[in-house]
């Protein structure tokens, strides 16, 4: 029996809207799977750069607390020494690990992964570049001063990684624990002198954070570190202000050198 024409013409409707929906799909599951391998292949290559900036960063930790392990040997007989070492070591460390951190970070957006190289890992240098500028001049390494070392090691077409203030000021923080057992170890040695500069300098970078960190935004990290540094400043103050109640009430023996004492050039006592 032969179909009707009307028939005919569903039929024929049916096969076409069949075929352009069947293409519609097709074409819809093509776009999506070169979307999502697109976006694949994105993470991926965002994990393998995680995992590159976290090998770096451990790097960086391990060589940058070797330069302050060296830098605590100082002592003023070896003092030139002991520095020239410590600042060949932390020239390594730029050179030769945070030139990789920096390849890996320049041009990006590093927020991205600034949980994989920021905690510890910049502030961990900053305290050793920190610590050898004071021991060397007696003065602070300033955080214009740390950047200008990045740029040389960036592509001058891309932008460069620069260390943010928050990581300066913790790294700051963690630097006056150095001090404190920096003088501590001095006036062990006699280096008083030594010891009351290292007070002076951290009690005013406490007294300098007291103004900057109750204006930052919520950071429990740098309460936390602000509460340690009191403490670094007590430990210093009150070391300090022992030795020198312990020389004030010192007598030395009979015929003792001291100029200071009033019974100066009396013979000594013969047993």
């Amino acid at each position: 029996m032969a179909l009707r024409p009307q028939r005919l013409h569903q039929l024929a409707g049916t096969t076409l809207q069949s075929s352009a929906k069947r293409q519609r799909t097709m074409s819809t599951e093509s776009y999506m799977k070169d979307a999502f391998g697109k976006y694949a292949h994105y993470l991926n290559e965002l994990n393998d750069k995680r995992e590159r900036v976290v090998k770096a960063s451990r790097d960086i930790t391990i060589n940058s607390k070797k330069v302050i392990f060296q830098v605590h040997r100082i002592s003023k007989y070896n003092k030139e020494e002991v520095l020239e070492k410590a600042e060949k070591d932390l020239a390594a460390v730029m050179g030769q690990y945070m030139s990789r951190l920096v390849k890996e970070l320049q041009g990006t957006d590093f927020w991205k992964l600034r949980r994989a190289y920021s905690p510890g890992v910049v502030q961990e240098y900053v305290e050793a570049a920190t610590l050898c500028k004071f021991c060397k001049t007696g003065t602070l390494l300033k955080l214009d001063e740390i950047n200008s070392t990045l740029l040389p090691l960036s592509d001058p077409s891309l932008e460069p990684l620069q260390i943010n203030v928050l990581d300066y000021l913790l790294g700051l923080a963690d630097l006056t624990g150095e001090l404190m057992r920096l003088a501590i170890g001095r006036i062990s040695d006699g280096e008083l002198e030594f010891a009351e500069n290292i007070c002076r300098f951290v009690r005013d970078i406490y007294r300098e954070l007291t103004l900057l960190v109750p204006d930052m935004d919520d950071s429990s990290e740098m309460k936390t570190k602000m509460d340690t540094m009191l403490q670094s400043v007590v430990k210093i103050e009150n070391a300090c202000f022992s030795v020198h109640v312990r020389g004030s009430e010192y007598i030395p023996l009979l015929g003792s050198s001291d100029p200071s004492y009033y019974l100066l050039g009396a013979p000594d006592i013969e047993l």
